[in-house]
């Protein structure tokens, strides 16, 4: 059988239920790590072994469109907010970018900037060899949010999930490098200014001999240390440690100021912020590529971490018409550095369980330094990860890592006595409840078959059902979770509703306030939304988009408890329904109805329905722009525009764009050449556009 480099069957080798099974496994890890990077400060893999992943996903799909999943890695950026800090929406998301891990796919990358655009003067402005890009080292820190109204600052926020983050304006008072008024003149009346607080070389040595001299655990690197330092509770404490701010964009703006990110930076810079000295305005890829490989040359000389340079469109008309996809702009890419290696002895491989079930093996190592930062953790991924490896308990191995965090195993190396020692056995039986463990023709992971029955599953479980993003109930950590299961004061999500102050306030850490307060938290969240209620569930593959879109269209939960309950057979009227909702296909119906489908969910909902005020789902206001809420589908061949740039144009202005046409389509677009999508508009109902109809549409 075919591999990929890092062992896994190769993309194009795959068969359509092992790409199901693979495209589920990646959304589940990468979601994973997505909390530990963003929300814990706490990443556990690579740089360059989480964008494999991702890649390996965008790879997946391109090949099989139709088994893009709800829950998809390519729908979402970041993770949500931690608690301790007020929520803070973003005006205009805080997308994440899209990475070249090598040249060629740099030169691939701008080929489709120009593949974007149709008409001849536009295609000449974006050629590779001449396209004017800006080049901006990619410095290793938070990202941050700064909002301005005439002038003054009102607002700090960090990028959270892209579309909520953290409100931590309290403590970005507190950094020098950021001006509490605007410089200058010509700034708009709102302008929100975005860039990286970072931590540089010296001030991350002074920091940590401090702490280690007050017997405090040490950061592992600056990027870990900014993080931790702004969402300090307490901004006497951030105001101590040594935070830098570099601008490098922006969102909200009540007026443009610059025709092009070379400009804005001037304009920025003019106004008190700091910009890195080192970005450059290039011409064509052959200067980006060089600069790219200037800069890799004088990392180690910089102050502060580097992971790659970014590249962005100079011209932001261009910017404009490209738009973006799903979680990345089309306007810039992420050009990666290598990764760096080093020699370890792996101690240990320990089997940690998740809440689907999942046996996810770690490798415990022997720290080591790597690229200046010790490391001692390694996911090894599955049992066909290990088996390609051939890693044994007491191995030397080759890491590698890429970025600020815990390295990939790449090599094991096969030393005299490596034959000696056992090889690993998977277990087949769950390490927490002695349940049996299965492995799914087609999937890579083996899981335990415990359900609710296993601890760790179900603490899993209830921790995400307390999350921000779904109950979000105020001072109960993972830690409280954990120890009121092991009490057994809770054995299921309806319990937290019946927990008294009395059983608390005696506990270790916590007394008669405490209680009361958690007690408060608990009762002010007994009534709930129903896409929140939906999302804390914990359903495989229904994360926020889809519980918002169940929602939407079931309205009420004793609605869509009924449907999915009857939707028991492929022939149901109510699997029907499921099923022909744009954004849920087959496979997230299954898991859906998978889960009405066990008496034990069923129970759930019965306690949870008895402890809860469900409210029914309420629409928003319809927005002022014409296409806002649409549906539009584009056929035939267009004249004046490429599809891609319609598309992209459309999503901006609030619709959504679709494949096929039925009676939930408002507009079908009509080029040369439509096809039967027009005669079946035609014969709906549906509103036909021509191309001229369309564009005086988008153009308000």
């Amino acid at each position: 059988m075919s591999r990929a480099p890092s062992g896994e069957t190769a993309v194009d080798k795959l068969s359509q239920a092992e790409a199901k099974a693979e495209l589920k496994r990646l959304a589940a890890e990468i979601s994973r790590h997505d909390k530990l990077y963003y929300q814990n400060d706490a990443p556990e893999i690579a740089d360059a072994d989480y964008d494999a992943l991702r890649r390996r996903n965008a790879a997946i799909e391109a090949r099989f469109p139709d088994l893009i999943r709800a829950d998809s890695p390519s729908r979402r950026v970041g993770a949500p907010p931690a608690t301790g800090f007020a929520k803070v929406r973003h005006p205009h998301p805080m997308l994440s970018l899209d990475n070249a891990m090598n040249e060629d796919e740099v030169r691939e990358f701008f080929k489709s900037v120009r593949n974007f655009f149709r008409a001849p003067e536009d295609v000449k402005r974006v050629e590779p060899d001449s396209i004017a890009v800006m080049a901006e080292p990619k410095i290793d820190g938070l990202s941050c949010s700064l909002r301005y109204e005439h002038g003054k600052l009102v607002l700090g926020a960090t990028r959270g999930d892209g579309v909520t983050g953290e409100d931590v304006t309290r403590n970005v008072e507190t950094l020098g490098t950021i001006p509490k008024r605007l410089a200058g003149r010509g700034w708009p009346d709102i302008i929100e200014v975005r860039g990286e607080i970072y931590m540089e070389h010296p001030g991350f040595a002074a920091l940590n001999r401090e702490r280690e001299k007050d017997g405090e655990p040490l950061f592992a690197n600056p990027r870990n240390a900014a993080a931790g330092s702004l969402r300090q509770l307490d901004p006497a404490i951030t105001a101590k440690r040594p935070l830098k701010f570099f601008a490098y964009a922006w969102g909200e703006a009540s007026e443009r100021f610059a025709k092009s990110h070379s400009d804005a930076l001037k304009h920025l810079k003019a106004w008190g912020f700091a910009t890195d000295p080192h970005s450059k305005l290039c011409h064509g890829v052959e200067q980006l590529l060089t600069f790219h490989r200037d800069m890799a040359a004088k990392r180690a000389a910089l102050p502060y971490d580097i992971d790659g340079v970014v590249y962005k469109v100079n011209d932001l008309d261009l910017e404009d018409r490209l738009g973006f996809v799903s979680r990345a702009p089309r306007w810039a890419i992420a050009h990666k550095f290598p990764a760096q290696r080093a020699q370890t002895m792996l101690k240990h491989i320990r089997i940690q369980v998740g809440r689907q079930g999942t046996l996810t093996p770690v490798a415990d190592l022997e720290p080591v330094t790597v690229g200046g930062v010790v490391v001692s953790h390694a996911t090894l991924h599955n049992e066909d990860e290990i088996d390609r490896l051939d890693a044994r308990e007491g191995d030397t191995v080759v890491i590698q890592r890429a970025g600020d965090v815990i390295p990939q195993i790449v090599e094991a190396i096969k030393d005299a006595k490596h034959d000696k020692r056992p090889k690993f056995k998977f277990p087949h039986k769950c390490p927490v409840c002695d349940s049996l463990a299965v492995r799914e023709e087609g999937e890579a992971a083996w899981r335990c078959t415990g359900g609710l029955i296993c601890a760790a599953q179900a603490v899993e479980r209830i921790r995400h059902f307390v999350s921000r993003n779904a109950f979000d109930i105020e001072g109960l950590g993972d830690k409280h979770v954990t120890e009121f299961w092991n009490d057994k004061l809770i054995k299921s999500p309806a319990d937290l509703f019946r927990l008294k102050a009395a059983q608390i306030e005696s506990r270790e850490g916590w007394g008669e306030t405490s209680a009361r307060k958690l007690i408060d938290a608990i009762a002010a969240r007994k009534r709930i939304s129903l896409e929140r209620f939906i999302y804390a569930l914990g359903i495989p593959q229904t994360g926020e988009a889809t519980a918002k879109l169940l929602a939407r269209h079931y309205r009420s939960f004793e609605r869509w408890r009924e449907a999915m309950t009857d939707a028991k057979d492929h022939d149901d009227a109510a699997w029907q329904e499921l099923n022909n909702l744009h954004g849920i296909g087959e496979d997230t119906a299954a898991d859906i109805v998978g889960f009405f489908a066990e008496r034990h969910n069923q129970q759930v909902l019965d306690e949870l329905e008895d402890e809860l005020e469900i409210q029914d789902y309420a629409p928003p206001a319809a927005g002022a722009a014409p296409l806002a809420g649409k549906t539009i589908v584009f056929t035939g061949t267009l004249a004046a525009v490429s599809r891609n740039e319609a598309k992209a144009r459309a999503e901006a202005l609030g619709a959504t764009v679709t494949s096929s046409v039925s009676a939930k389509t408002d507009y079908v677009v009509v080029g040369a050449d439509p096809g039967s999508k027009a005669k079946k508009a035609a014969e709906l109902g549906i509103k036909v556009l021509s191309e001229d109809d369309w564009l005086k549409l988008a153009r308000g």
